[in-house]
């Protein structure tokens, strides 16, 4: 031996370096170090425990369980202690069955817990979806378990196997050997077919509540003698989201980036989040309205390596705390909180209201895809800060009209300024007599397409032998009589073809003549003497022309439409709505009943006729 190094003569260290040490205990981290053995030891899970604990307890063994939760809440050790319960018995003492009461390790409890008992199986399903996998467990479930009270199968992600699988489980599932229990576990309830599902038991493995995961991970510091500050557990618990294991993995590290010491500092900057304090700093001056103020901090969070998207997202945090503590005070008593969060989240719930708390979380939540996704993030966040501290004291529409109408109310009457009208639409041009006189006198309609002809014209045929009364053929006394037979007989293909591709010429008795739009199909003209000819039982001449005709009845709609707007868009009140919301834009026009208008007086048509004010809508407040 040699004294220098302490290596064997034979097995001499390389010069000036001392020998390897003999191997330490490898390390385990926090997640199995920690892993829960019993089911005293599983946290936030106390409704389902109660119910196995019933269940034993009155023998009410069901043959599967399904335990379904978010990743790191406990699926797969909740798998091994129902193994371990259903299995636990101690030496020298009588069996009592099942129990979920295991104050020591019995006989089989280490080997079940260390995945290496004989009894237990486990099948990871995501790396065994095929049907061969299924096949062996049925194949081997019909043995008897070798040393324990039950065979047990845990098979994990089961949402992974395939049909066939799904399908070879079924009967199996259904009538199992009496010393067989299963046990699925899955991420992804919805992707188990309910054959399955229906004959397992189910648990929904909650998240588990920041409270409790907080004092969890305070009293695994205490176990571990690391110092840790309440405010870095608090980002630690917010970060996990309810997980056990991705807290204690996040705390694995943290006290790794500390080197055994936890600060808040630490980890925010293991996390990449922004101070808390600071924060706080940028939602007040966005609220205030004060821009430069919110850039100046944003960059500065930007320069000490908070990601854009982050802040953006503890922001929205922010905001959603100061929403529930003004609705529901008593959040405040949440540990996670520190005193700087409660105090000015407290001062922020009074003076905010819940639709200025509202609006900052839309925008905000529609902002922080923007930024993950922009190739500059910050600049993206900075458009995203405009955004919010422009509207953080905008109104709402409702407000916005009430204060004008006070405001046009509390004004001296003067004459409005003169709008210019835009001239009618020509009308259809006689073609017919006596048919365009029926659509002169015809009343205005908002969307300026001739109403359907809801009822044919009554009129009496005489019959030349007695025969019993059949209903009268409709008459086509104008060009729109015929869009609404074809839309009676529901010949939508037609129907739009005679309001997109027919410039009308001349429409009488018998005859119609009109100019194919282009585009419009050549078989036109023979189409329609054809569905008139079956509609009416009446020969009809039906003749293309090279006039140029009237509009077509789709461009007319649509020119009318058009200027509705443009004539909503030039009144006051309109004009006054859409400078008071930048960006704003009508996007129809309505007719109202006159009782329902904040104003009575009417809008006066070229004609003379007396008609309401079109509404003006905008989609963007």
């Amino acid at each position: 031996m040699d004294a220098t190094t302490g290596t064997p003569d034979d097995e001499p260290g390389l010069p000036g370096f001392p020998a390897p040490a003999v191997a330490a205990t490898p390390y385990r981290v926090l997640a199995r170090k920690y892993r829960p053995t019993n089911f005293g030891d599983l946290i936030g899970q106390d409704a389902m425990v109660r119910t196995l604990a019933n269940g034993f307890a009155a023998n009410r063994i069901p043959q599967a369980w399904m335990l379904t939760g978010v990743r790191g809440v406990g699926k797969t050790t909740t798998a091994r202690i129902l193994a371990r319960g259903l299995n636990y018995a101690r030496a020298g003492q009588p069996d009592t069955g099942p129990t979920v009461s295991m104050p020591e390790l019995g006989l089989h409890c280490a080997a079940i817990m260390e995945s290496r008992h004989m009894d237990v199986l486990e099948m990871d399903a995501a790396s065994h979806t095929g049907i061969d996998d299924v096949r062996a467990i049925i194949d081997g479930i019909r043995y008897g378990p070798i040393s324990a009270r039950y065979k047990v199968y845990i098979v994990d992600e089961v949402h992974m196997l395939s049909e066939k699988a799904f399908n070879a489980f079924l009967k199996t599932l259904e009538e199992p050997p009496p010393h067989a229990k299963f046990v699925f576990a899955t991420t992804e309830i919805r992707k188990v077919p309910v054959t399955i599902l229906s004959r397992c038991q189910r648990f929904d493995l909650r998240r588990v509540e920041a409270p409790t995961l907080h004092a969890h991970l305070a009293k695994v510091c205490a176990a571990e003698g690391v110092s840790v500050e309440d405010e870095a557990l608090g980002a630690i618990v917010r970060a996990a989201e309810g997980s056990v294991r991705d807290a204690l993995s996040l705390l694995d590290q943290a006290i790794a980036h500390g080197a055994g010491t936890i600060t808040a500092q630490s980890v925010r900057d293991m996390l990449g989040l922004a101070d808390r304090a600071r924060i706080l700093d940028l939602f007040e001056a966005v609220m205030r309205g004060s821009v430069p103020a919110a850039f100046a901090e944003l960059r500065a969070q930007y320069d000490s390596g908070a990601d854009p998207s982050v802040v953006l997202s503890d922001l929205a945090a922010f905001t959603h705390l100061v929403t529930r503590l003004k609705v529901v005070p008593e959040t405040a008593a949440d540990p996670t909180l520190s005193e700087t969060e409660r105090v000015r989240g407290a001062e922020f719930a009074e003076k905010l209201s819940i639709r200025a708390l509202s609006r900052a979380w839309q925008i905000l939540l529609k902002a922080i895809p923007e930024v993950q996704a922009a190739p500059r993030p910050l600049a993206a966040a900075e458009m995203a800060i405009v955004r919010l501290a422009y509207a953080a004291d905008l109104p709402t529409p409702d407000e916005a009209l009430r204060q004008l109408k006070a405001e046009a109310a509390a004004a001296p009457a003067h004459e409005p300024p003169p709008v210019p009208a835009r001239p009618p639409l020509p009308p259809i041009p006689d073609l017919h007599g006596g048919g365009s006189a029926a659509l002169a006198a015809a009343p205005r309609t908002a969307t300026a397409v001739p109403a359907p002809m809801t009822a044919p014209t009554a009129m009496s045929v005489p019959s030349p032998r007695p025969v019993p009364a059949a209903p009268p053929a409709p008459r086509l006394g104008r060009f729109e009589d015929l869009i609404a037979l074809a839309d009676a007989n529901r010949d939508i293909l037609l129907r739009t073809a005679l309001e997109r591709d027919v410039h009308l010429v001349r429409f009488e008795e018998g005859r119609i003549e009109f100019r194919l739009a282009p585009g419009g199909r050549p078989s036109l003209a023979t189409d329609i003497a054809a569905a008139i000819d079956r509609w009416t039982g009446r020969r009809w001449s039906v003749a293309l022309s090279k006039e140029e005709g009237a509009p077509t009845l789709d461009a007319a709609a649509r020119a009318a439409t058009e200027t509705r707007r443009e004539n909503a868009a030039a009144d006051p009140f309109v004009r006054e709505v859409l400078t008071r919301f930048p960006g704003a834009e009508i996007v129809d026009v309505r007719e109202t009943a006159p009782e329902a208008l904040p104003s009575a007086e009417p809008d006066v048509l070229a004609d003379g006729d007396a008609a309401p004010v079109g509404e003006a809508e905008d989609d963007d407040a």
